[in-house]
This record gives structure tokens, sequence and C-alpha cells, in this order.
């Protein structure tokens, strides 16, 4: 006759076993986890790329906009494909969100000392975290654009100027959006670093990748990150000197900067070279969801 404690024991073995599979997919970049993040970095691509592909008309002059990727979303919907792309775009989010998640539980320590590893674990957890949420926001807003929920939705810019009002009225707001606007900053020169160095290549299976798949696919990556590191300086310098002015009317979104580089002297060319760079951003990340290595360690 079986006893209690064993049927507890048993009962606790069976829950834990989908956290110990979990994190085993996790480790070995293998099964169902490597399927949710190729999926999920093919929806992040289409999404930068869709954003680049509406900046350059409007460069050239042909019916586009500057958008943020919600904006992007909004005006896909009301083309004859929209709905499709939408639903698969959904999935694609939802991947991308919970492989993120994912990575967060499963992170383990560095070999180095103690303190040490474990302060980068849990740094490396909060940016999986971050990421996801991101991500899980996109599920939602285009789910909502699928229900018609959605379509008279704020852009991003009003977001932020909202966003930046609401933490004004918090203790020490004025700090935090400073704070919030020099990290956009460092993400920018983060994206800068990486370009310039290439360091995204470092999670490459570069022995599967063929030369002209290596070369073309570094330069997308150059050319990606370069933009992305230039949109979010800007970003973030505008979210920064909102909370030098205390004004919430200076924060800009996605669409804000692209905004900005399309109204200089220069406006259309430096908008067409940052459209161009997101378009090589998107396409960096299908080569990315084809040859990354995914699993926990291997890097952001």
């Amino acid at each position: 006759m079986t006893q209690p404690s064993e049927t507890v024991d048993r009962a606790k073995q069976n829950l834990e076993h989908p956290a110990r599979t979990a994190r085993h997919d996790a480790e070995s970049g293998r099964g169902w986890y490597a399927w949710l993040a190729r999926v999920g970095l093919v929806a992040k691509g289409v999404s930068f790329g869709i954003v680049g592909l509406l900046a350059i008309k409007l460069a050239l002059g042909d019916g586009g906009k500057a958008t943020s990727r919600q904006g992007a979303l909004a005006t896909i919907a009301d083309e004859a494909f929209g709905k499709v792309l939408l639903v698969m775009l959904a999935f694609g989010f939802a991947a991308y969100a919970i492989w993120r998640f994912v990575q967060a539980f499963a992170e383990h320590e560095d070999n180095e000392n103690e303190a040490k590893g474990e302060a980068k674990k849990w740094g490396k957890r909060a940016g999986y975290v971050g990421r996801g949420v991101i991500y899980a926001a996109l599920t939602f807003t285009t789910v909502k654009l699928l229900t018609d929920s959605g379509s008279s939705g704020q852009s991003q810019n009003e977001q932020a100027k909202q966003s930046t009002a609401t933490v004004f009225d918090w203790p020490a707001g004025r700090w935090l959006v400073g704070l919030a606007g020099l990290a956009i900053v460092g993400a920018g020169l983060w994206n800068l670093y990486r370009g310039f160095t290439r360091k995204f290549e470092d999670k490459w299976r570069t022995g599967e990748m063929s030369d002209a798949e290596r070369t073309w696919g570094g330069r997308a990556g150059f050319g990606g990150h370069l933009a992305r590191g230039v949109v979010f300086g800007l970003i973030g310098i505008f979210v920064t000197k909102a909370a030098v002015e205390y004004d919430a009317k200076e924060a800009i979104g996605l669409d804000g900067a692209l905004q900005k580089l399309a109204n200089t002297g220069y406006g259309p060319y430096l908008l067409g070279l940052t459209a161009l760079g997101l378009i090589c951003y998107g396409l960096y990340c299908l080569v990315d969801a084809r040859y990354r290595d995914v699993s926990v360690g291997a890097g952001t």
C-alpha cells in the first residue's frame, strides 16, 4: 500500500518535471524552446522591416509615414492581407515573449566569484523579463487590432508624453524620467557598439553558414544596429531633455525620432538612411532566427 509520503513525493516530482524539461531545453537550445525563439525572431524582424518600409516611402514622398511598430501594425491592418499577417505576428510576438520569460527562469550564474556571478545572473534576468514585457505588450496590441478594438489608439509619441507626465507626478519623478532617458541613450550606444564590433555574430553558428550568408548577414546586422543606435539615441536624448526642462511634451517615441530626422535640413536623406538601416535590422533578425545559438548562456 502506497504511503502518504510517497504519494506527496510523486506529486512533487510530477510538478517539477515540466520545470526541469523547460530548463533542459533552454540550456541546450533545442525543442519547443528553440522553436519559440526562432518564430519570435522572425516576427521581430518583420515588424522592424514594416516600420522601415513605411519610413522609406515617406522619404521618397510616396505616402509613407514615420511610425512606431504599433503604428505600423495598425497600418497593415487596413490592407487586404493585413489580418492574416497580424495573426502570424501575434503568434510570433507571443512566442518571443515566452522565450524571454523562459530565459529569465533558466538563467544560471557565470563561472565567476559568487557575488559577481549572482549579480550578472539577475541583471540578465531583468533584461530578459524587460524584453518579454515589451513583446507581450506588442502581442496585446496586435490582438486588439485584430478585434478592431485598438485601431484608434495613441501613437507611441503620445504615449511617451503621457507616460512622462504621469511619472513626473511620482516622488522623485523628474529624476526617474532622467534616469530612463539616460538608460535609453545607453541602449543606443550599446547598439552602436554591437554594430561596429559586430559582436552580434558571436551568437551565430557560423559553421553552418555559407560565406555569402555570413557576409551579407553581417552587413545587415551592422547597418541595422547602427540605425537602432541612432533611433534609441534620439529617443533617450529627448526623454532626458523632458526631465531637464520638466516638460513632458519634449518626450518622444520611435515615431517621434523618425519625425525628428524627417524635419532636419537633410530630412529625406537622413530618414531614408535610417529607414534602410531598420530594414537591414529586420533582415538581420531573419538571419538570427536561422543561425542563432539560442541556448541559455549564449548571450542576449
